[in-house]
């Protein structure tokens, strides 16, 4: 009775608002997770909302919903926080398949809680933060000042940018000299968009440069990678460390991280055209679809090489990325095309049967079951952020294709 205590004037706010229309969808999987979508982030936006109406919001305020807590509770996070543009970026995505101005005007509200976050230069996540929330916001709605804030915001990643090193600095502080995150590669597309917004090809430089570095020195033969790669940037600017900070082990394949590397040179081949970019998300591709570890359900184990596999945590955050980077590698690749559609649509389909939330439940994050930091017990099979904002932007992406429509539309 206590739960239905609690779930009843949750549900009361989602169920009688009213819904947008998702009958133009095409996809029937896509247009399910929708109408689904619409009615459970009601409810995260409801206790995320509540919540706020009782602080005085500054710069170091926490405003956007991240995960749970150990004992169930909602947590929030801070605009620097890295996560804090998945879910603007979510509301963005939901205005998108809907149209609806209501959720127009709740992403508008969320993303301009990190303006702040612009000129901040203490992390490589800018991209991050900025590009999914104000990224989507321009692209979808051209709103006033987001394009300045935006190169300003690359401006200020930029800063971190090391040429002897040739790579952005991921991390300050730690046991590492200079360390580099294959996370990292992730960003890159803020300052591709700058440079082709802004005419500067500085930023363009930095991102490429970065990235060739990046994949000379973090993969392993069979295109695992590592987290993290330490540089000596007192010195001749090489690697000097090959870790992990998340991972199983130095020497394992941290699934995120396959995704991340995954998503990263997929997006590389799309902004420069360079093959050797495309060969390397081929070869990541094919080190994940054909590994001995990759679940008949497509949903990734936390590590490769976790050591009680299967009976080791999913996390559905690396598979919603790598489903959503699959999509579009499947219109690039000549010959594993449908591979990697498939591969996709398989991942999808077991998020949405598996691993989603019922309505009201986990305080409205759509997905369950992903894993943060497993070495340090921290944000283990719990729904976090960027697992819902990488599931809807590939089922975005899956209905793209469904209408025949570039996967990543001109701007995004």
């Amino acid at each position: 009775m206590k739960r239905l205590l609690f779930l009843l004037p949750l549900c009361l706010v989602a169920c009688t608002a009213p819904k947008a229309s998702y009958s133009s969808i095409q996809d029937p999987l896509v247009r399910d997770n929708f109408v689904f979508a619409d009615e459970q982030l009601r409810v995260l936006l409801n206790e995320t909302e509540a919540a706020l109406d009782t602080v005085t919001i500054t710069e170091t305020t926490k405003v956007e919903p991240r995960t749970i807590s150990p004992d169930g509770a909602l947590l929030l996070a801070t605009p620097r926080d890295w996560t804090s543009g998945f879910f603007p970026g979510t509301l963005w995505y939901m205005y998108e398949k809907s149209g609806d101005a209501f959720w127009k005007e709740k992403a508008i509200k969320f993303t301009d809680y990190l303006e702040s976050v612009k000129t901040f230069k203490g992390t490589h996540d800018l991209g991050f933060m900025i590009n999914c929330s104000y990224g989507n916001g321009l692209r979808l709605a051209d709103v006033p000042g987001y394009k300045d804030i935006m190169l300003e915001a690359a401006r200020s990643l930029s800063t971190r940018f090391n040429p002897t090193v040739g790579c952005i600095r991921s991390w300050d502080g730690g046991k590492w000299q200079f360390p580099v995150i294959i996370d990292n590669m992730m960003n890159l597309e803020l300052l591709f968009w700058a440079s082709k917004v802004s005419g500067d090809p500085v930023f363009r430089d930095i991102a490429v440069t970065h990235a060739n570095t990046t994949m000379a020195n973090h993969f392993r033969p069979d295109y695992s990678s590592y987290h993290v790669v330490d540089y000596d940037a007192a010195g001749d600017g090489k690697p000097i460390q090959f870790n992990t900070h998340q991972g199983y082990a130095d020497e394992s394949a941290w699934g995120r991280g396959q995704a991340w590397g995954l998503y990263g040179f997929t997006m590389c081949y799309r902004e420069t055209g360079d093959p050797n970019y495309l060969k390397q998300a081929e070869g990541i591709a094919q080190f994940i679809l054909n590994n001995k570890n990759w679940p008949e359900d497509g949903v990734f184990y936390w590590d490769f090489d976790a050591p009680e596999i299967p009976d080791e945590p999913r996390d559905v955050s690396a598979s919603a990325i790598a489903a959503s980077a699959l999509y579009e590698l499947s219109t690039m690749s000549e010959t594993n095309g449908g591979q990697y559609l498939a591969a996709a649509d398989k991942i999808v389909k077991s998020i949405s049967e598996k691993y989603r939330n019922g309505v009201g439940e986990l305080h409205g994050f759509l997905t369950n079951s992903s894993v943060g930091h497993r070495p340090g017990n921290v944000e283990v099979s719990v729904p976090l952020n960027y697992a819902d904002y990488y599931f809807i932007e590939a089922l975005v992406r899956k209905e793209r294709l469904a209408k025949g429509e570039p996967v990543v539309p001109l701007g995004e």
